[in-house]
């Protein structure tokens, strides 16, 4: 029965408390979301602070109300016998923002973009849940890690051994047709290596075209696009080329 008493049970000392324990939690969860966050804002991303800040706080949302059910529904809700199982609600948690990584991964050709924007607020999400079960050190401590990752493991992997890879693709002149050897051996003239298994050939008016990717045999040796690019044009063998960063 709808009355002044039952609605004042929504505003009891006790509810109030642990309401504003609750909105403790959204707000730390905010700040560090937006910690996260910062680093893709900075650097023009599509998911930015405001994205990170919301799927972490909503996150903490999500599970630290599942640590009051004797204040749902003003208390007059039905409370099982069973206790609320908090990992039921991270399982969700972790579909939904799923679902919201994989719209920031973008493929276009031998490229795909936004993996370290997905695994990162997929990381948010993390850190909003450890906020709502309370686990508040560990909360920061992920946090921190995760930004320091983002702001400086593209400084470390710089310094470290890599290959870049290219895309790759070859038009020849009608009629002629490369042994996949003398490709190779263009390649490693320009500090690249075919790679392996990479190479599909389509035929069109009686032009050969390989798509392919190379390799670089080191980090100092390889030539950069450019470069590249104006060597296998000067191949007479070559008709049309197209170049591109193969990055995933």
């Amino acid at each position: 029965m709808l009355s002044w008493s039952w609605l004042a049970t929504f505003w009891s000392l006790p509810a109030v408390e642990a309401n504003i324990i609750v909105f403790m939690n959204l707000a730390g969860a905010l700040m560090l979301g937006l910690v996260v966050g910062y680093e893709r804002s900075y650097h023009g991303r599509a998911a930015g602070m405001r994205t990170y800040g919301i799927v972490c706080m909503a996150s903490a949302a999500l599970t630290v109300f599942v640590g009051y059910p004797g204040f749902w529904y003003g208390g007059h809700g039905a409370i099982s016998a069973l206790p609320p199982d908090p990992t039921r609600v991270v399982q969700g948690i972790v579909t939904g923002v799923g679902f919201l990584g994989a719209g920031v991964i973008m493929k276009e050709g031998l490229s795909i973009s936004g993996l370290t924007t997905a695994a990162s607020i997929w990381a948010s999400c993390a850190i909003g849940v450890l906020v709502g079960v309370g686990l508040y050190s560990a909360a920061i401590l992920l946090t921190a890690l995760s930004a320091s990752l983002m702001m400086w493991g593209s400084r470390l992997e710089s310094r470290l051994p890599s290959r870049h890879a290219i895309g790759v693709t070859l038009s020849f002149v009608a009629a002629c047709s490369p042994a996949e050897a003398e490709v190779a051996g263009w390649l490693h003239e320009c500090g690249y290596e075919l790679a392996a298994g990479s190479i599909s050939l389509r035929m069109e008016d009686g032009h050969a075209e390989w798509h392919f990717v190379a390799v670089a045999l080191d980090r100092s040796c390889g030539r950069s696009l450019p470069q590249l690019a104006a060597y296998l044009d000067a191949r007479p063998e070559v008709a049309r080329l197209s170049l591109a960063h193969a990055r995933n």
